[in-house]
């Protein structure tokens, strides 16, 4: 039987396909030049806080279906910011999370602090798309990128200003993903074959990347026990969506996490 992740990446290449039909690469190209300046990512996850939040705008999800029924992005992304996120990530998938590029484009227009384009990359058309878009950094799936295909698209984000986010969930991932010197290192609770979640799997492998480079604990981070056990551990992002979406107070779940 194929796994969820399998199903979602063998869908993205028809979406792609469908998008280099629509919008021709020299056309997305000549876009860039009316995208808003990229923000730094990584330093939009300097705070005082002891754990940065990256908070995230996601109406669906395979393993949850619809989080939020009265789902306004630019609305949840402004709520986020006042609350006190440092960033935001933005689900632009749209067959198995709601998502859409749109959102991005309007969040980005009306929030100060930096955007991630969240998304299943795997073709440097889609980096493209991303900047166009406005968004300051992108997230790569190390599972979703064998061999060299996870160098490149590293590539292709820097060479455009913005921040690639590479994320992990596999342990065997971690020294490919390390040899990319990367600015940022994610590593997913979630296995995105299953969405079976432990929240100890990142505790485990922040361990195992130095502390010279930013690190991001991605899914399964819910209350403030969770806040204060990525502390404890020393680890410096979290990037949190359903637990917040669900709350009919995003200002005040935002203040509860932060305030850990």
């Amino acid at each position: 039987m194929q796994d969820t992740l399998s199903k979602i990446v063998a869908h993205k290449r028809t979406e792609i396909a469908a998008a280099k039909a629509r919008t021709p690469l020299a056309e997305l190209r000549a876009r860039l030049a009316d995208a808003p300046p990229v923000r730094d990512f990584v330093a939009g996850l300097k705070t005082k806080n002891s754990v940065a939040l990256i908070a995230e705008v996601k109406k669906a999800s395979p393993s949850a279906g619809l989080i939020r029924a009265d789902f306004d992005p630019v609305a949840i992304a402004r709520t986020y910011e006042q609350g006190g996120a440092n960033c935001l990530s933005v689900l632009t998938d749209e067959h198995f999370f709601q998502g859409h590029l749109d959102f991005l484009v309007a969040i980005r227009r009306e929030v100060g602090i930096p955007v991630l384009r969240k998304d299943f990359i795997l073709d440097a058309y889609q980096v493209l798309e991303a900047r166009a878009s406005g968004a300051d950094a992108v997230l790569l799936i190390a599972e979703c990128l064998p061999g060299q295909e996870l160098a490149d698209l590293h590539a292709a984000i820097l060479d455009h200003g913005m921040t690639p986010l590479v994320e992990l969930y596999d342990a065997e991932n971690l020294d490919r993903v390390l040899a990319l010197n990367p600015k940022l290192v994610g590593v997913n609770n979630r296995d995105l074959r299953t969405f079976v979640t432990d929240i100890a799997h990142a505790v485990r492998l922040h361990e195992r990347v130095p502390s010279t480079i930013p690190f991001v604990a991605e899914s399964g981070i819910r209350t403030a026990a969770d806040v204060a056990r990525l502390r404890a551990a020393g680890i410096d992002a979290m990037l949190v969506g359903e637990s917040l979406m669900r709350q009919p107070d995003l200002a005040k779940a935002v203040g509860d996490l932060l305030s850990q």
